[in-house]
């Protein structure tokens, strides 16, 4: 006895769906798998913030030229006993400027690489990318009599090569959720505001203390008055990251930064 099946034109339809389905995600897949392991949690990442219920909260400042603005800034954080903090340098500064390095380091703040050309990373080669990272550390080594092992790019800039390079030699690589946007210019109100509303536990906030950054030392009073008011309490970046295993947010490749953030660390 002959037997035949009656294959209805929605099971067809439905068939023809999913199949498709199914080859658009493999097309995907195929084509982004060279962008898999830049999010995946084995592969190295960069740091925003850390995931804390804690009130705590980081101030970072990058120094990459002159000598006018971390005076001002060190002194409104002795008076307004400010003792922890995060300083990242970069090492051509340093070394032409090696006693305003002994008086962040005297006051016993933490201090990390700004590497040491101001160049895109990104633009480098492998072998550029650990020139760079080297060298600033071997300056501030020397410096400071500690080696650093957190360190934020010139102009935030990085790819996962950057990554990769710079967690090879044994560095965390610290960017920010909130920028006090002070590198513009935009008024003391303004980066006291843009600061103030944008905390959260957990946050690293990115301020400069370069000479072409002018309002931060107005500013920086009332932004630790008004964050000690909310609750905060502020630590280093390293006293931040005890607080939690995880990376911190998601890994965002610079290249799908703003374009603002090509001035942003470079103050």
């Amino acid at each position: 006895m002959n037997s035949f099946y009656v294959i209805s034109g929605k099971k067809i339809k439905r068939f023809l769906y999913i199949f498709a389905a199914a080859l658009l995600t493999a097309g995907v897949v195929y084509v982004e798998r060279g962008n898999i392991t830049v999010f995946s949690e084995a592969a190295p990442s960069a740091i925003y913030s850390v995931p804390t219920e804690k009130k705590l909260i980081a101030l970072t400042f990058d120094i990459s030229w002159g000598e006018k603005r971390p005076e001002p800034i060190l002194k409104v954080l002795e008076d307004k006993k400010v003792d922890k903090a995060t300083f990242f340098l970069s090492s051509p500064w340093s070394k032409t400027h090696p006693d305003i390095v002994s008086s962040i380091k005297n006051a016993g703040f933490e201090i990390g690489s700004h590497g040491h050309k101001h160049v895109n990373y990104s633009t480098l080669s492998n072998e550029e990318i650990r020139t760079q990272i080297s060298t600033a550390h071997t300056v501030l080594t020397e410096l400071t009599g500690t080696q650093p092992n957190l360190i934020r790019m010139p102009n935030g800039d990085f790819d996962k090569r950057v990554l990769q390079v710079a967690t090879d030699l044994g560095y965390k690589v610290i960017q920010w959720d909130t920028d006090s946007l002070d590198w513009k210019n935009i008024g003391v109100d303004n980066i006291v505001k843009r600061v103030t509303s944008k905390a959260h536990p957990g946050d690293i906030v990115l301020l400069h203390a370069s000479d072409s950054c002018k309002q931060t030392h107005e500013a920086l009073p009332q932004i630790i008055d008004q964050l000690r008011s909310q609750g905060y309490e502020f630590v280093t970046v390293s006293e931040l990251l005890s607080q939690s295993s995880a990376e911190g947010k998601e890994v965002r490749d610079s290249a799908w930064l703003d374009d603002g953030l090509e001035d942003a660390a470079g103050m």
